[in-house]
C-alpha cells in the first residue's frame, strides 16, 4: 500500500514542503495493518488520544469545498463554523463532492491534496494541545505525524475553534 498512488503523491508534497514531526525528522506517511477510517480507530493503532488525530472533514460550504482539521476528541459546529467564517450554509459533503476536490475518499482525505487547487480550510485550536498529531495519508490505512503548527503552514488553514 505504501506504493499505492494517494500515499505517494502525498509523501511526496510532504517532502517537498520539508513537513517534519514533532521530533523534526521528515514526516513519513506510515502505513496502518487495519483500515482507521474513524479517529478512534487510528488512535488505536497508534497508541495515542484520540484528540491527537487530526479528522480531514470536507463540507461543502455554499457550494465550494471547505475543509476542517478537527480533532478527533471533538464534533465540528457547522453553524459555528458557518457563521463565523461568513458563510450562509455549511453542511457534510457527499462522498462524489470529497472525490471531486481531493481525489481521495472518505476516511482516507489528507490535509494536502497533491495536483489539486488548494482549498479553503480551517484548523482546530483544539490540535494544538499536542506537540504531535497524525492526518490522514490519502487512504484509510495511511497517516502521518506532524506538528499541529506544520499542519497550519502546510494547508495555509486558518487557526479557529470549530467545535
Amino acid at each position: 500500500m505504501q506504493e499505492h498512488p494517494n500515499v505517494a503523491a502525498v509523501q511526496a508534497l510532504l517532502d517537498a514542503a520539508g513537513a517534519r514531526d514533532a521530533a523534526g525528522r521528515p514526516s513519513q506517511v506510515r502505513i496502518l495493518t487495519d483500515a482507521a477510517p474513524t479517529a478512534a480507530a487510528a488512535a488505536a493503532q497508534l497508541g495515542v488520544e484520540v484528540g491527537q488525530i487530526a479528522n480531514s472533514l470536507v463540507f461543502d460550504a455554499d457550494g465550494a469545498p471547505l475543509l476542517v482539521l478537527t480533532s478527533g476528541a471533538y464534533r465540528v459546529d457547522t453553524d459555528r463554523v458557518a457563521k463565523e467564517h461568513g458563510i450562509e450554509r455549511v453542511r457534510r459533503a457527499k462522498p462524489e463532492f470529497v472525490r471531486e476536490h481531493t481525489g481521495q475518499v472518505i476516511g482516507g482525505v489528507a490535509p494536502v491534496h497533491p495536483g489539486r487547487p488548494a482549498m479553503r480550510t480551517l484548523v482546530d485550536t483544539a490540535l494544538f494541545q499536542f506537540p504531535e498529531v497524525w492526518a490522514a495519508g490519502g487512504i484509510a490505512h495511511a497517516v502521518f505525524p506532524v506538528t499541529p503548527a506544520e499542519l497550519e503552514r502546510l494547508t495555509s488553514g486558518t487557526v479557529t475553534d470549530v467545535a
